[in-house]
């Protein structure tokens, strides 16, 4: 389709439309309220199911029950909601349902505020509920991203069979940009797993269940899962911004990474080569790839840039295993830090002749 100029709550949701989502199960809660509120519209017109549930936990379980019949399925909300969501999530993650969960994030914690904030990372990419799994993580830069990773989440989530979170927040779901959808049905996906019907002839019976009957069986399944997850970690991908011969490296995502990005431009103007790694995946975290963007001679600094307390600097800290000093530069509070601010603060670390 050409370019179309959209909100980035209603892009995502007619991204996944495009992508064969069929079933929508969500409750409200800004600032990710538009995607419900399209989808009650859309999923009609294209033979699909929206339904409003009466919360968030009735939602998730509504969600799973389709994704376990084989449709594809997602549901939206910010952190409030996806924290009365974590019991399924630890549950159908461990059955072996894929699905999609859109989280735009707001500020915190409890019930907080309603503007932009990054402090659901933790939540995230750690899984939120109890007992032993994992879940794909993305993060969008920009609404255009945002469509394209929605439409990869389904893919992964098929591909690895654990559920997929597009990671976002309240300006990326809240912006207008313009963006290109495309229409990337797979007509050919492996639901021979799913609880399709069982007609005694054609397959054998499927059920799922996320408690086996022996200790063995369940390490087996723990340990499935964390084979899928590890072989989801070599798709774990960045994107760097004038990082080849950079002295500092900034390392954010989502819209601090669009803030750092403008950081970089100033650093470079004042004769300091700044750079930009940005993690598109947050779980797994894109080790290597950070690795072999940081791990150079000429790098003096990396700074973790965050709308939070500071989450994703442990994950960079693991990364580069004190091969190279990593600071935090963040905002808190629903703030969002200016390129100046940012900038200023490498200036800072570098005074300090950083070895």
């Amino acid at each position: 389709m050409s370019k179309v100029l959209m909100k980035g709550n209603e892009a995502i949701a007619e991204a996944a439309i495009r992508c064969g989502c069929r079933a929508f199960f969500g409750y409200p809660i800004t600032p990710q309220s538009e995607i419900p509120e399209y989808m009650s519209v859309r999923m009609p017109e294209v033979g699909g199911v929206f339904l409003q549930a009466e919360s968030e936990l009735a939602g998730i379980n509504m969600v799973g029950g389709a994704a376990g019949a084989g449709v594809r399925t997602m549901t939206s909300t910010s952190g409030p909601g996806y924290a009365l969501m974590q019991e399924a999530m630890s549950n159908f993650s461990a059955v072996g349902v894929p699905f999609v969960v859109v989280n735009m994030m707001r500020g915190g914690p409890g019930s907080g505020g309603i503007l932009v904030n990054q402090g659901d990372y933790f939540q995230a990419t750690r899984g939120g509920g109890n007992g032993d799994y994992r879940v794909l993580v993305l993060a969008p830069y920009n609404v255009q991203e945002a469509c394209d990773l929605i439409q990869e989440a389904f893919d992964l989530a098929d591909e690895f069979r654990l559920p997929a979170i597009l990671l976002g927040d309240a300006m990326i779901g809240q912006m207008m940009e313009t963006v290109e959808i495309k229409d990337v049905v797979r007509e050919n996906r492996d639901i021979s797993w799913a609880t399709t019907g069982w007609d005694r002839k054609s397959r054998p019976r499927n059920v799922l269940f996320s408690l086996n009957a022996t200790n063995e069986e369940n390490e087996a399944r723990i340990l499935g899962i964390e084979e899928r997850f590890h072989k989801a970690a070599e798709r774990a991908r960045i994107d760097t911004y004038r990082a080849e011969d950079a002295e500092v490296i900034l390392v954010a995502y989502g819209t601090s990474a669009r803030v750092s990005s403008a950081a970089v431009d100033t650093l470079r103007e004042c004769g300091i080569r700044a750079g930009l790694v940005r993690p598109i995946f947050l779980s797994p975290f894109p080790v290597e790839r950070i690795r072999e963007a940081v791990i150079k001679p000429d790098v003096k600094a990396v700074v973790a840039v965050e709308m939070s307390r500071g989450m994703m600097v442990d994950d960079v800290r693991l990364a580069l295993n004190g091969e190279k000093p990593v600071y935090l530069c963040n905002r808190v509070g629903s703030f969002v830090p200016m390129p100046d601010e940012i900038a200023d603060f490498v200036k800072q670390i570098l005074s300090k002749e950083v070895r």
